[in-house]
């Protein structure tokens, strides 16, 4: 290899795992085990767990009928919609919460008629968070099963459609079987984004501990305090999740033998 590509290549390994070796190197690992053990700790942890796979259904439920409309369907205006889908990606996360106070604030565009018809407040609460987390996990699934879908063979949802099978049958006993994996792997990232989430739960969620404030929200709450230790332990749990997930993708994500 030659050394002018050689050098750049291994300067940005080490630009990138140098943070990494920082944080672990300032972890107390004495006093780790109590650490992990403290209320706040579970509790933040317990709430990240629960909101981010509430969160990842809720991006199956809506992500995969859209992922297959925008791969399968031709209509109208589909490169705008999928353009939209993407925004969440580029979007800055606390735009992002804005956005979604505006909305579905208590007098935002739908809010206001939730919160008069049903008695329905999302921010500020636990569903809040969920809505948030799903926001911007959602592009990642879409994303996801659109490829698996498109890389799909068509030929046996056409043989599916020549036996007199239904699009709804097809799409529920052919096409989600192929696609499985697709979807399996979209599922995870969708997971890890939401779990990884700061900047739109802050904003349209809050930071209340045991109601809204999330892992990466107790990392932020723990450094303001002047807690440096509190902090590496809390990212360290965060970093692991990361880590076990692309390990868990490596193969399906990643071009590395």
């Amino acid at each position: 290899m030659p050394v002018a590509l050689l050098l750049p290549a291994i300067a940005g390994v080490v630009f990138l795992t140098l943070p990494l070796v920082g944080l672990l190197a300032r972890t107390p690992w004495a006093t780790l085990p109590e650490r992990l053990a403290e209320p706040e700790v579970l509790a933040a942890l317990k709430l990240s767990l629960l909101t981010a796979t509430l969160a990842t259904v809720l991006c199956i439920l809506l992500g995969v009928p859209l992922a297959w409309l925008l791969a399968r369907v031709k209509f109208p205006g589909r490169r705008l919609v999928r353009a939209l889908i993407t925004v969440p990606l580029v979007l800055p996360p606390v735009v992002g919460g804005i956005a979604l106070l505006l909305a579905l604030g208590r007098r935002g565009l739908i809010g206001s008629w939730l919160d008069e018809t049903f008695g329905i407040t999302l921010p500020f609460s636990t569903a809040g968070v969920v809505v948030a987390e799903s926001f911007v996990a959602l592009p990642f699934l879409v994303i996801a099963v659109e490829g698996a879908l498109r890389g799909a063979d068509t030929r046996y949802e056409e043989a599916a459609a020549t036996l007199g099978a239904s699009r709804l049958v097809t799409f529920t006993h052919v096409t989600l079987p192929l696609v499985a994996p697709g979807i399996a792997a979209g599922a995870v990232l969708c997971w890890a984004r939401a779990l990884g989430e700061f900047g739109a739960t802050i904003t349209f969620a809050g930071n209340f501990p045991g109601i809204t404030q999330t892992m990466p929200l107790a990392v932020y709450q723990t450094m303001e305090s002047g807690d440096l230790e509190g902090a590496v332990v809390l990212s360290l749990i965060l970093l692991a999740v990361s880590v076990t997930i692309l390990v868990a993708l490596r193969d399906r994500w990643l071009t590395a033998p």
